[in-house]
């Protein structure tokens, strides 16, 4: 059930973005009366599943889901009509047409990913509103559990002032920043300190444990107590540890740093159980574990109502929301533009993470959620608007590459020229979708 929650997220996301990028084509290519000769919604090698022609136009549902396309009269494009290339231009063609309508017909795709991002993100904002905690409010620091973010420098209890030179104003939007970050000021023992991440930091983190970089500090809450572990009887599924081996402890990170030093022990705990205090014996095991699960994240409003951290809402209305979600699109944009560059740089290694299909497919919860569905949507119609303005033939941004020059120059580029391009842009194209799905089929085999 969980595998269909995710593919159904995954296609409908596909079907919203590949449909209106195709859109922003088809309309100005329909304005500037350029004949469209198929309209795609996945690819239909060989044959389509469903398909009706509706005046010049072929509308049709493909079998193969890795994208969609528009077939334009007169341009030179996947396809590889050199037959009709090869004849005379006809005045409906898109080679016959100015070069100013041939780049809006060209940009209009990627101008409508850029749109629905951030019409999404208004959307969101003034459905949802905004829920977080603030910096401020993570008054004893954070928890490093990834050894790697530890190696670099960050330690538990540091407390996140700066990124970059941007001040840390909401927790959980630092591990974005911190990701792709350079410098980091945090407080730590009373006194400010600059940690600097490595170059080949996000090599580090996909080679070593995977997971968040920073999390919230929480309380030793029992989840489970596995039916052979050697406290069980002792232990109850909800217990807060409040003290433990006669120190009081407020967070999770105390009991774990602590457990190290009492191996093969038995020491007085003091747990919080249905609101009152219980005095326990517990067993420390030979490899300095509890023998228990215990919850290593929690719910915001289950840390606000043990009166760890105060959660901020603000609700935004309509007009209000428009700023704010502009706002939430160009962060973003930015961010993955970072991503690009990290990925262009040998050095950083964040070439090994790139993905395909897979990678995308597995963004997706296993349970529906509209709130997390349209904020994946938006994020991956940025990717798909500025992946296809890379200038690589085959994409948009080939056809505008050769356009700007064409407006620049006053020359238009022969069309031998452009077939020849657009075949080594689609080998190109076929490369890098090789090497992102690649990437995905070694790490399923080798769970890395």
């Amino acid at each position: 059930m969980e595998i269909a929650i995710k593919l159904s997220q995954f296609l409908l996301s596909l079907s919203i973005l590949i449909i209106l990028h195709e859109l922003g084509h088809f309309i100005p290519a329909k304005l500037f009366k350029t004949r469209v000769e198929k309209f795609y919604l996945f690819f239909d090698i060989k044959y389509s599943l469903l398909k009706k022609k509706i005046g010049d136009t072929e509308y049709g549902i493909g079998w193969l889901p890795l994208g969609g396309y528009v077939k334009i009269s007169g341009m030179i494009d996947e396809s590889m009509d050199t037959e009709q290339m090869a004849a005379e231009p006809q005045p409906w063609e898109f080679r016959s047409k100015p070069a100013w309508q041939r780049l809006i017909i060209m940009l209009g795709g990627v101008t409508v990913n850029f749109i629905l991002a951030f019409i999404i993100y208004i959307g969101m904002t003034f459905f949802y509103g905004e829920q977080y905690i603030a910096n401020s409010e993570v008054k004893d620091g954070i928890w490093i559990t990834n050894p790697v973010v530890e190696k670099a420098g960050l330690k538990t209890g540091d407390k996140l002032v700066s990124i970059d030179g941007e001040k840390v104003e909401r927790f959980f939007e630092s591990n974005e920043k911190l990701f792709l970050s350079k410098e980091i000021i945090v407080l730590r023992d009373g006194k400010e300190e600059k940690v600097h991440f490595p170059v080949n930091f996000i090599d580090q983190l996909m080679a070593g444990k995977k997971g968040s970089l920073i999390e919230l500090r929480v309380p030793f809450v029992i989840t489970e107590v596995p039916e052979d572990s050697h406290n069980k009887g002792v232990l109850k599924s909800r217990d807060i540890v409040t003290s433990f081996n006669g120190a009081p402890v407020k967070y999770a990170d105390e009991v774990v740093a602590a457990l190290d030093t009492l191996k093969g022990k038995t020491i007085p705990v003091l747990v919080k159980r249905d609101g009152q205090e219980v005095a326990l014996s517990l067993k420390v095991n030979d490899k300095g574990k509890l023998g228990v699960v215990y919850a290593f994240r929690a719910p915001y409003s289950d840390l606000e109502k043990l009166g760890y951290y105060k959660i901020s809402k603000q609700e935004y209305g309509f007009f209000e929301s428009i700023p704010v979600g502009i706002d939430r699109g160009f962060t973003q944009l930015g961010n993955y533009g970072k991503q690009l560059k990290a990925i262009f740089n040998p050095k950083t290694g964040a070439y090994k993470g790139v993905g395909g299909f897979a990678a995308i497919f597995n963004i997706f919860p296993n349970t529906w959620s509209w709130e997390a569905f349209w904020s994946i949507t938006a994020l991956l119609s940025i990717m798909l608007g500025v992946m296809n303005l890379l200038p690589i033939p085959a994409l948009d941004g080939g056809h505008v590459m050769f356009l700007l020059y064409e407006i620049i120059s006053g020359r238009k580029p022969s069309d031998k020229f452009l077939e020849r391009a657009q075949l080594v842009g689609f080998v190109l194209l076929i490369s890098l979708l090789l090497f992102a799905n690649g990437n995905d089929i070694y790490k399923a085999i080798f769970h890395k």
